[in-house]
């Protein structure tokens, strides 16, 4: 009988071990007194935990290799700094630090480059919102977290969009079980092929066809520039109702030029 074997850094993840959560803190109160045995017992019990979080990321088109090792590495922090006298689950204190390890490297790896220095206020914003929604129990604002680092909230809004990762446009944002709604959906474009028939010389003719929440939807989109977003909040409907109704609106429009 043949087993499933996949080898990532040469470690056969088939044969990985799997550790109860009392194995696990048995394990953890013998690291804890510097057993450096249980230590490496708990990295291989918990090397199927880094397998799971590095699958989020495996459409960055990074090696899976790396990408594991650096897993590991937020593996060992977690267990270096876990706390037997909180109540929780030692995956769901490793899982945030082995994504956040990874996300890290994502970044410092980026090839749209970002200054240190940008980085660094980047990051340091990211533990201060981590700090006041811990103290808050709330996501706090900018304004809030640019207060505590005592930095123009200007500022902080640029280094931050600086570390963001580029997405693509046909990445789906929304899905209710109908159309998936995508980012372009959510970008005016005044150059669009839609927006450019909308100025043909039928258009007036064509809008008297539709009914008063269908001409409505259309100008807000092509004629004021407004988002998708933008529309749902004016006429107070959802957004993935917006999309229908002004894919069939230009549908039924085009019947009639």
């Amino acid at each position: 009988m043949m087993s499933n074997k996949v080898e990532i850094c040469g470690v056969n993840t088939s044969e990985l071990p799997v550790l109860s959560n009392k194995k696990m803190r048995e394990l953890l109160k013998r690291i804890q007194k510097g057993d450096l045995a249980a230590r490496e017992e708990m990295v291989q019990g918990n090397l199927r935990l880094v397998l799971s979080v590095i699958q989020r990321f495996n459409n960055r088109g990074e090696y899976v290799d790396d990408l594991f090792q650096v897993g590991c590495i937020g593996l060992i922090k977690a267990i270096d700094n876990f706390d037997l006298s909180q109540n929780v689950k030692f995956s769901t204190y490793a899982v945030p630090m082995i994504i956040g390890e990874i996300r890290r490297y994502l970044r410092d790896n980026n090839p749209i480059r970002v200054s240190r220095s940008l980085r660094d206020i980047a990051y340091k914003a990211l533990q201060v919102r981590d700090s006041l929604v811990n103290k808050n129990s709330k996501e706090p604002t900018i304004n809030e977290i640019a207060e505590e680092l005592k930095m123009p909230q200007e500022e902080v809004v640029y280094a931050l969009d600086a570390i963001q990762d580029p997405i693509s446009l046909f990445e789906p944002i929304y899905h209710d079980g109908g159309d998936p709604i995508f980012v372009m959906d959510q970008i005016s474009d005044d150059k669009s092929e839609d927006g450019i028939w909308l100025e043909g010389v039928s258009i007036h003719e064509a809008m008297k066809k539709l009914n008063e929440r269908e001409r409505l939807i259309l100008s807000y989109r092509f004629f004021e520039g407004k988002t998708q977003m933008e529309v749902a909040e004016e006429i107070g409907i959802s957004q993935a109702q917006v999309s229908r109704l002004e894919k069939a609106a230009l549908k039924h429009m085009r019947r009639h030029v």
